[in-house]
């Protein structure tokens, strides 16, 4: 009895993996370009719950990666900086820069409102205005000395002539000598360029002033933003990327003082609707920072399982804003990919996922062949989209991946992909199957429970437990192991669970697990009924009772989806006489794989060597699978064609209610074939539907044995006498059950027993090499005319 799965402790199945346990945490464990894993097997086998648990149990005892973050590059603008921190403060560094941007808008503003600054700034204005009015003055009052005033008018500074206190009108200038009036002129066009000239020197004072003034701001923008930055910068000593960083900020700030100076609750006069929010002011975006990747929330190395790779969702992408009628960006908008995610860690990605995503293998690859992140658009890339967008500093990559995929994917990528072998050299091979013995059924059992309580399932009585090892074995196609499929065990038990709930049972029973078998059987049976449908109501023609000569029932087993059927197909054979050929009808008309053809070469050199080996082969047959519309391939039923070609050479009838599977070698030996379960249940189920109930079984090779794991009906009706399952070793064995006859051994004298089957065939092949000869004799004196 098997014990109850309520008893031991859950634990995860971990049977059959060790081969593959090792490859995996080999790969993961060298330090080497290259060393990146395939983790290989049919889905469903566990192949991603092994490698969460390896990775995890790697990534606990690794240090936490380094953070990264892009930030304005002031000297290349659309070239953003990436800049690597400890773990967890890229976030604080983005938090300190946000308070920086406040706290510069609040001092920067409160220094240049100060009385020491409106001071300073006064006085510079006040020394170049009395400047500039001495300067006049001092023209003014030479010009006076020679009778002339400075006036001004609404277009400037202009000279007139006065006489004595008064302004000398242009009437009573007109009334005065032109001689005198020429040197007057002369005097205004004098003093006129002199003014002029003091003028030029005004303008030039002016920009001096300005100079001052802007460097009275500097210095007051500076006091206001040099203490505020170096605090950051005294925070993240030791970072020189930062420091760098901050110096260019600091003189940004410094260079454009005048956006700090305006206060925040100042609105445009024209408010402009924008499409999408901006974050923070326009002046002010860059100074903020984007965090890329933040490691705050790890505890060791990340594992980044990608369920949807994508080109962008690997390498990242740059986002676009539409404003205005146009697509913008900035380095806010560059969002990471799994492989800056899982940058220092490892990142798992399904490998068919990637393959079927359009430039992510590529993009893949490059990855790992430069051990760099490029972040690209892929509209760009292909010259698809012609708008303004971003090169983002490149950010080193130091990752291991899995990829996780199932044997075909790997050998077709070994075999095509020239760059794959170089970049994943490492295969992590799951097992199928594992052996069939005590410890592993106590592991299976573990497994068992484990399930149970993941899914929140009823617990199995013993009854049920060793159910599902039997069938479970049965998945396997073999008594002696057990299948590792886990999602098969995961949905037995949640069916059997259903089940069990329907009847209203607390615990699932073998009933349970029989019927969520038969359910799951039944859901998916419909082709199988219409073909036994077929042979019952004789439209496919099939003898389960009675003999035949030259006739047999051969199997077969058809696949649809996840579900296997057999079936029973009629075998004849001709034979006459002939230049020692067997004709493969199958193969003549192109419906015959290579495989089937090989097992008709090898029967035919086996009957050539068995019967005539020292004289010529005169025989002409044929054999075919009768009302075969398809192709048919596989040796499994060269044991039965061989069969009927010597019933046919014999003349002995064969048994309709034995079927026969199996292969032959040129010694005449049987060997194992596939689905042999399903063969047998196949036959089973057909005789029955056609009313045989007893004295009927099918022949397989002995080397089958192992891998028989009947339904439960066949077993008893085995144990009953009602139906039989025959191993053999030889044709001769199969011979003998199918005719009831010896089959037959040379004795010394070089010939078979007389009545034997083989030597009814050696005497018929005997026969038809006399008819050969005969007519061909016959044929020569036609010839000579006699």
């Amino acid at each position: 009895m098997c014990p109850s799965c309520a008893e031991p402790e859950p634990r995860p199945l971990g049977m059959g993996t060790q081969r593959a346990l090792e490859a995996l945490e080999f790969g993961i464990g060298v330090a080497h370009d290259g060393y990146n894993v395939f983790v290989m097997g049919p889905p469903g086998s566990g192949k991603r719950w092994l490698a969460e648990r390896v990775l995890t149990e790697w990534a606990g005892g690794r240090s936490v990666p380094r953070d990264w973050c892009y930030v304005y590059n002031f000297d290349v603008p659309h070239q953003p900086w990436a800049i690597s921190l400890e773990p967890g403060r890229a976030a604080e560094f983005r938090r300190d820069m946000e308070r920086l941007v406040e706290d510069l808008r609040t001092q920067i503003p409160a220094a240049f409102e100060s009385e020491e600054y409106r001071a300073r700034a006064q006085e510079i204005e006040e020394e170049l205005k009395e400047r500039q009015e001495q300067a006049v003055r001092e023209v003014a009052d030479a010009a006076e000395g020679e009778g002339l005033k400075l006036l001004r008018s609404p277009g400037g500074f202009v000279f007139a002539p006065v006489s004595g206190d008064e302004v000398m009108g242009p009437e009573r200038f007109a009334e005065l000598p032109v001689e005198e009036q020429e040197q007057i002129k002369a005097k205004i066009e004098r003093y006129q360029e002199r003014l002029q000239g003091v003028m030029r020197e005004v303008l030039r004072w002016g920009k001096e002033s300005r100079s001052r003034l802007k460097e009275l701001n500097r210095d007051v923008a500076l006091a206001a933003v040099g203490y505020l930055i170096a605090e950051v910068k005294k925070k993240y000593a030791g970072n020189e990327r930062i420091e760098a960083y901050l110096d260019r900020v600091e003189a940004d700030v410094v260079e454009h003082v005048d956006d700090f100076r305006r206060r925040g609750d100042q609105e445009s006069p024209i408010p402009i609707p924008l499409p999408l929010p901006q974050q923070g002011e326009p002046g002010f975006v860059r100074y903020q920072v984007n965090v890329l990747v933040d490691r705050s929330d790890l505890d060791g190395a990340p594992i980044v399982f990608e369920e949807h790779p994508s080109y962008h969702n690997l390498v990242g992408r740059v986002e676009h804003r539409a404003q205005m009628g146009a697509l913008t960006t900035d380095f806010t908008l560059v969002k990471p990919g799994a492989l800056h995610r899982a940058n220092g860690g490892c990142l798992v990605l399904d490998a068919r996922k990637v393959l079927m995503q359009p430039y992510a293998w590529e993009a893949l690859k490059s990855s790992l062949q430069t051990r760099q992140v490029r972040i690209e658009s892929l509209g760009e890339m292909l010259s698809i989209v012609s708008t303004v967008s971003l090169e983002p500093e490149l950010i080193p990559l130091d990752v291991k991946v899995v990829l996780l995929g199932d044997r075909a994917l790997y050998y077709l990528l070994y075999h095509l992909d020239p760059e794959f072998g170089e970049l994943f050299k490492v295969c992590a091979d799951f097992e199928d199957t594992v052996e069939r013995g005590d410890d592993t059924v106590a592991r299976y059992v573990e497994a068992i429970a484990a399930t149970v309580r993941k899914n929140e399932l009823r617990h199995l009585d013993r009854s049920a437990v060793a159910r599902v090892i039997e069938q479970i074995s049965r998945e396997a196609g073999d008594a002696e192991r057990l299948s590792l499929h886990m999602r098969t065990l995961s949905d037995l038990l949640r069916e059997a669970d259903h089940w069990a709930g329907r009847e209203e049972r607390t615990v699932i029973t073998a009933a349970d697990v029989e019927r969520a078998v038969e359910a799951a059987t039944r859901r998916v049976d419909r082709v199988r009924n219409l073909v036994h449908e077929q042979i019952e109501r004789g439209t496919v023609l099939i003898d389960t009772k009675g003999e035949k000569v030259g006739q047999i029932n051969g199997l077969s087993v058809l696949s649809l989806g996840n579900f296997r059927f057999g079936q029973p197909s009629r075998i004849t054979a001709t034979a006459r006489i002939g230049k020692g050929e067997v004709i493969d009808i199958e193969r003549e008309v192109k419906l015959g794989g290579p495989t089937h053809s090989k097992g008709v070469l090898i029967l035919s050199n086996y009957i050539a060597d068995r019967y005539a080996r020292t004289r010529p082969l005169s025989l002409s047959a044929s054999l075919v699978f009768e009302q075969s519309y398809g192709m048919v391939d596989g040796d499994s039923a060269s044991v039965a064609e061989t069969c009927a070609l010597i019933s046919a050479l014999a003349g002995v009838p064969l048994r309709q209610s034995i079927a026969v599977t199996g292969s032959i070698n040129q010694r005449g030996e049987v060997q194992a074939i596939g689905g042999v379960n399903e063969k047998i249940e196949g036959f089973f189920d057909v005789c029955r539907r056609c009313g045989v109930e007893s004295d009927f079984g099918v022949i397989i090779p002995a080397s089958n044995v192992k891998h028989l794991m009947l339904r439960s009906d066949v077993v008893d009706a085995a144990s009953e006498g009602r139906f039989r399952v025959w191993a053999v070793e030889t044709v001769d064995e199969a011979i003998e059950l199918l005719t009831g006859l010896d089959a037959g051994v040379r004795g010394e004298d070089g010939r078979f027993p007389e009545g034997s089957v083989n030597r009814r065939v050696e005497d018929r092949l005997e026969e038809l090499l006399e008819i050969r000869r005969r007519l061909a004799s016959e044929d020569g004196r036609e010839e000579k005319g006699e």
